[in-house]
């Protein structure tokens, strides 16, 4: 039996995985000094909320859609293609805010993006990689997430050393989107047979233990609220530039963890099966979210922050990984779509909740909903496990 772990990469997933370190690159010079350009244009904790909440779900509206269009026409390139240079424009954009409303605005319609690339993108992945797919969605997460490790640190450095404006930060994160552009035009899309469905009669085909752990994903993902709040409790241990500068630094940390971690834990889900490590990656959360209630230091807020990567590298890639295991082949782009909408809808109320917590009875009450939450994705998972057993690629 081949061994998973030495499975080679396909020249396409390393071109997409360059493609997305370059836009992470841009993208997270802007994630980490997003809560402190909100609030230099007014935007408060509600807002925060909003914010995290409109970005994941905009972008989701689109995914189903996207990804149906892509396996009703058998194209994928032109939805990646297009789905990066939206991004790109819009940062830009921001850039050009002056009130908290229009980088709302804009900041959500950047995800639009987001929306239109991510099945058919994560579809190219999946084809080019009919083996060891955990490796392929986790070498592609790890790439990426180096890229979001250097923007947050080019960011960071941009803001420390050569004291620039958080809106000059965004419009050089801008012009790097661009960039990422490049590498793309060299994917080799295979060819896809066009597929005479509906979107509904494509929906309701897919097999039922796919549509029941997009159920159980979606539990999770409405308990796992925005990046943002982390940031914002751990902000508020310090003063000054500090502010600023410490919260990055452990943003950069959580990024160090997940991309490390990605590759290793997508190629043990090659081999164990993913439920394991899916469940562990939502345990990971439930007892990160109960430490930010109890503990309140910077060596505390180290440890979180770290295993706050270890979640997202157990959980990000090996979801769609199982998504791609569980789907049929003709409706792949569909059943990503699928899981990326019903997991985005989700985050739009996850964050709102979290803000309205946060703001009415205090930071503990939005991380004792998350880490329950998380609690209860497990418990349905076990509860439910016989259903995915005969699909786990560990035992096909």
């Amino acid at each position: 039996m081949e061994n998973p772990t030495r499975r080679k990469i396909a020249p396409n997933v390393l071109l997409l995985s360059i493609v997305s370190f370059l836009n992470d690159l841009s993208s997270e010079m802007i994630m980490p000094i997003l809560p402190y350009f909100l609030a230099s244009l007014g935007g408060a904790g509600q807002v925060v909320g909003l914010v995290g909440g409109l970005r994941d779900s905009i972008s989701s509206i689109l995914k189903v859609f996207s990804g149906y269009w892509s396996d009703k026409t058998g194209k994928r390139k032109v939805f990646v293609y297009g789905g990066y240079a939206i991004s790109a424009v819009f940062k830009l954009l921001m850039a050009a805010c002056r009130a908290w409303p229009s980088a709302v605005v804009f900041s959500s319609l950047e995800r639009t993006g987001k929306g239109l690339r991510t099945a058919a993108r994560d579809a190219i992945i999946a084809d080019s990689m009919p083996t060891g797919r955990g490796k392929g969605f986790g070498v592609h997460r790890a790439i990426e997430t180096v890229g979001a490790i250097l923007g947050a640190i080019v960011a960071l450095a941009l803001y420390r050393f050569w004291g620039m404006s958080f809106k000059t930060i965004i419009l050089i994160a801008g012009l790097i989107g661009f960039v990422s552009l490049v590498p793309l035009y060299f994917v080799k899309e295979s060819p896809t047979q066009p597929q005479k469905v509906t979107l509904k009669m494509g929906l309701k085909t897919l097999p039922k233990p796919l549509r029941l752990f997009i159920l159980i994903s979606g539990v999770f993902a409405l308990g796992n609220f925005s990046y943002m709040f982390f940031i914002m409790k751990a902000q508020g241990l310090f003063a000054d530039k500090l502010k600023v500068e410490v919260p990055i630094l452990l943003y950069v940390l959580f990024n160090v963890f997940y991309s490390g971690l990605a590759v290793p834990l997508g190629a043990i889900t090659d081999k164990i099966g993913r439920e394991k490590v899916i469940i562990f990656g939502y345990l990971m959360f439930a007892i990160t979210s109960a430490g930010f209630v109890f503990f309140n230091s910077l060596a505390a807020f180290i440890i979180l922050f770290a295993l706050y990567g270890v979640m997202y590298a157990a959980v990000d890639g090996n979801q769609r990984a199982y998504v791609s295991d569980l789907a049929q082949e003709h409706l792949k782009a569909t059943a990503l779509g699928t899981f990326h909408t019903v997991t985005g809808l989700m985050a739009l109320p996850a964050s709102m909740f979290a803000g309205i917590l946060w703001e009415q009875i205090g930071p503990s009450a939005t991380f004792v909903y998350g880490g329950t939450l998380a609690i209860v994705s497990v418990i349905l998972f076990v509860v439910f496990r016989n259903n995915f057993n005969r699909h786990s690629p560990a035992i096909e």
